[in-house]
């Protein structure tokens, strides 16, 4: 009975085995979802609809036309951002343009009443002028007003001094002239250009420029000339000597712009610089004539006739 059992048993076994054999040896499909998910740019597509982005909320109309501020808060602002006037007082430019007679001694001498009251000369011109015994001479220091007025009153009493104007708060043309050596070579060329007279300048140079080839060199040489030419065209300026490893730029501007250029060309190695000193000259008012008889014509219409008065 039990052999019976066992041998019915692996009977209904055979075909199930068989059967598993059978699908073992087929080939499986591909599932095309499993495809997709492998797929760079279609599961890409999938991530971005399972983590849709956080939409932003719209601006408001306080966003977009914020209100006015109040009177206090522009006052505040206006208050914030202005400097201290006391400061600047403190320490003012002046420009003082001397008129001199011209004979020796006489710079030394307003120099020393200078220099004797403390002041640093931050600029001083001396020239002649078109007349044959008067020069001119333009001072710009930093100082209290009080003590200029002193000192401008004590250079007045000089008797080869004709007169001292102080220009301060006054509406003048200020140009100063500068010539300036740049280096074309590059910043780190620069101490080698400056120890060119040293008796060992020609390793420094062998030392800079190992790492370069005489292409590149070229080229970048070329590139620092032409970026320095546009520089100065900006500022009004132009090159007045070019050679093989510098250039020479002369600029006639006010000081600050000259400061500026000065900052600018900084970076490309200075190798020498000569300022003239700022020159001064007040400019001239321009009147309007008609403008004169409109007045003069309101001034007369102004006035009253007698005889339409009352009496009494």
């Amino acid at each position: 009975m039990w052999a019976s059992r066992i041998l019915s048993s692996a009977a209904k076994a055979a075909p199930l085995t068989s059967a598993a054999a059978a699908s073992a040896m087929k080939p499986r499909a591909i599932n095309p979802i499993f495809l997709r998910q492998s797929s760079s740019s279609t599961s890409a597509i999938s991530y971005k609809r399972s983590h849709p982005h956080k939409r932003h909320p719209a601006l408001t109309s306080d966003y977009l036309h914020p209100a006015p501020p109040s009177a206090e808060e522009a006052v505040s602002n206006i208050l914030y951002n202005t400097p201290p006037a006391g400061l600047h007082q403190a320490r003012q430019r002046h420009v003082l343009n001397c008129l001199v007679q011209n004979e020796p001694g006489v710079l030394s001498r307003v120099s020393g009443i200078l220099a004797g009251r403390g002041f640093n000369i931050d600029s001083l011109v001396v020239a002649k002028t078109e007349v044959a015994d008067l020069s001119r001479m333009t001072i710009v220091l930093k100082g209290e007003s009080t003590t200029i007025e002193q000192a401008r009153r004590q250079l007045e009493d000089l008797v080869p001094v004709w007169a001292v104007l102080d220009y301060t708060g006054s509406k003048v043309i200020e140009r100063e002239l500068l010539l300036i050596k740049v280096s074309i070579l590059g910043p780190e060329h620069v101490r080698a250009q400056m120890n060119s007279r040293s008796p060992h300048w020609q390793a420094v140079e062998d030392e800079a420029e190992e790492d370069m080839s005489p292409s590149s060199a070229l080229r970048q040489t070329h590139a620092h000339l032409k970026s320095l030419t546009e520089l100065a065209k900006l500022f009004q300026g132009r090159v007045v000597d070019v050679s093989g490893d510098c250039v020479v730029v002369e600029l006639s501007a006010k000081p600050d712009r000259v400061d500026a250029f000065v900052k600018l060309v900084k970076p490309f190695g200075i190798l020498e610089a000569a300022r003239s000193g700022m020159m001064a000259m007040p400019r001239s008012p321009v009147y309007d004539r008609h403008e004169n008889d409109e007045d003069e014509a309101q001034e007369e219409g102004s006035g009253v006739d007698a005889s339409m008065l009352p009496p009494g």
